[in-house]
């Protein structure tokens, strides 16, 4: 019998989170989202270091990939699990509970959740004649100290994401105050120039994605050269190929931003193949 559970708070499927819990009440946090097949967490250690390199940017303690994975098999391998089921967790790690005020206190015990939703119904078009994006009126402030790392304070992705309801966009691309392409509300971005592979830079802000340091860490397999530099949105409108990523669906071709279109090519397919391989 499967069992109904969708999250656990500390390991608990009964505890709560308090209102004075830093990661409520400031976004004093860091999250991943990433793929579960039959049960298990795929590209577990890359998700894990990211974890660990995101809290100690900001000075939370990561609970040991012992204790989120007890916490991942709790709730991911109930009774009666298919071959190839594939589920999606959100691990979310804040700094814990304090008083009021934005000074954390000298000794906190972090909170970890862990929450379980199914596998999204992508269009299969997606992956076959590839997506439309929109350009973001939203800026990305630039914050070093924060950037790359995927934080709770999640806002300025929320409201670029309110600012379309066209079914036909699947994603946004957000700029920086330099109007730099710097990522999409959820996903990365790649464009292709004949064997160089760019990705923007994340040095001011964006969130570096472990499916962004896959394609990195496999481009020599596609013949590609990785740079990484900034990107403004004229320079991504004379790409040969672009394509956006993340851990749920691995990569989508980029078929149209605003009214330039690209013929279909192989580029994210070819990357979905080797990322499975």
């Amino acid at each position: 019998m499967t069992r109904m559970h969708t999250y656990l708070i500390n390991g608990s499927f009964d505890h709560a989170i308090s209102p004075f819990d830093r990661g409520f009440a400031y976004g004093d946090g860091v999250f991943r989202t990433l793929v579960m097949r039959d049960g298990l967490p795929e590209n577990w250690p890359l998700h894990y270091q990211k974890l660990v390199a995101d809290c100690g940017a900001i000075g939370i303690v990561c609970p040991s990939a012992e204790l989120l994975m007890s916490d991942l098999q709790q709730l991911f391998l109930p009774d009666g699990l298919t071959e190839n089921h594939l589920a999606i967790a959100k691990i979310i790690i804040t700094r814990g509970e304090g008083e009021r005020g934005y000074a954390p206190p000298a000794v906190t015990m972090p909170l970890r959740v862990v929450i379980k939703t199914a596998m999204p119904q992508y269009p299969e078009e997606n992956f076959v004649n590839g997506v439309s994006l929109y350009v973001c009126e939203t800026r990305l402030a630039p914050q070093p100290r924060l950037a790359g790392i995927k934080h709770l304070n999640r806002l300025e992705n929320v409201l670029a994401r309110m600012e379309w309801n066209d079914p036909t966009i699947t994603d946004g691309i957000m700029l920086d105050a330099d109007n730099n392409v710097i990522e999409c509300t959820s996903a990365n971005i790649f464009a292709r120039f004949g064997d160089v592979l760019l990705t923007p830079s994340l040095h001011q802000c964006g969130v570096a994605g472990v499916t962004r340091q896959r394609i990195m860490n496999i481009a020599h397999l596609l013949s590609l050269k990785i740079v990484v530099e900034t990107l403004n949105v004229e320079k991504l409108l004379s790409a040969d190929e672009a394509m956006i990523c993340n851990s749920l669906y691995g990569a989508w071709q980029i078929r149209e931003i605003q009214h330039k279109t690209w013929q279909a090519g192989a580029l994210a397919a070819n990357t979905r193949a080797v990322l499975k391989a």
